[in-house]
């Protein structure tokens, strides 16, 4: 398996080994290209394409699917732990200037302890692993407790099945991520899944910690969520989520 390309899931989504390409969602109803491909299905779910389908090769795809997903969790830990200790040794040496002659430094203080605040809360979003069990979840319910000020275009039997608390974090690091004059949000079917198109307009301002923006929103989108962030629209970003069916 090691010689010849595969994908293998990594979330909701695909990944090409070797080569780490993106592909999505994880449906059997959307191969990667490169084919033909057969789908490798492990207790009745997708866990990767290979040129042979078979049990054996099932069970390594999944094996490597979690490694990829828990050596690409602890990269970003690291580099969100790195630039908080660099903000609190900022912030320490700014109190300590301020206490000893330098108020005026006071201001710097306070907008040093927000940046400290707010990578301390991403490194803990990256970091927990979500407790509340997946169930159905209507999408504009959620939209309006994370992104009130978007203008809806979102059908009102949109749901998804996931965490909701999950899916609000996703929502409001997407907001933070991609600020911009204004932002819209729609929702179309797709297969088995909600496609959720999140556009903005204006001028779009990168964050400071680049590490806060895609690399957090795909941990929660793609590993929390078991879904697939796509970031190829030039105006915002896709996210597809696994579709609730009430029975």
């Amino acid at each position: 398996m090691d010689a010849e390309p595969v994908w293998v899931r990594v979330g909701g989504g695909m990944e090409s080994v070797p080569g780490h390409q993106r592909h999505g969602p994880a449906d059997v109803d959307f191969p990667p290209p490169g084919g033909p491909w057969e789908p490798l299905v492990l207790n009745g779910k997708l866990v990767g394409w290979a040129a042979q389908s078979g049990l054996r090769m099932a069970r390594k795809s999944a094996e490597m699917g979690q490694r990829l997903i828990d050596e690409q969790r602890d990269h970003l830990l690291g580099r969100l732990g790195h630039k908080l200790r660099s903000s609190v040794l900022a912030l320490q040496e700014s109190a300590r200037q301020a206490a000893f002659g330098r108020p005026e430094l006071l201001e710097a203080v306070f907008e040093q302890a927000q940046e400290v605040g707010r990578r301390a809360a991403g490194l803990e979003a990256a970091a927990i692993d979500p407790k509340d069990s997946a169930r159905g979840v209507v999408l504009g319910a959620v939209l309006n407790l994370a992104v009130p000020s978007a203008a809806h275009n979102v059908p009102p039997a949109a749901a998804v099945i996931g965490s909701e608390p999950a899916l609000v974090e996703a929502l409001t690091r997407i907001k933070e991520w991609l600020v911009a004059d204004s932002l819209t949000v729609s929702a179309e079917p797709f297969g088995s899944w909600w496609k959720v198109r999140i556009s903005v307009s204006g001028e779009r301002r990168q964050p400071a910690v680049p590490e806060l923006g895609e690399p957090l929103v795909r941990l929660i989108v793609d590993t929390h969520l078991d879904g697939w962030l796509d970031v190829s629209p030039p105006d915002g970003v896709d996210i597809y989520l696994p579709a609730y069916h009430p029975r």
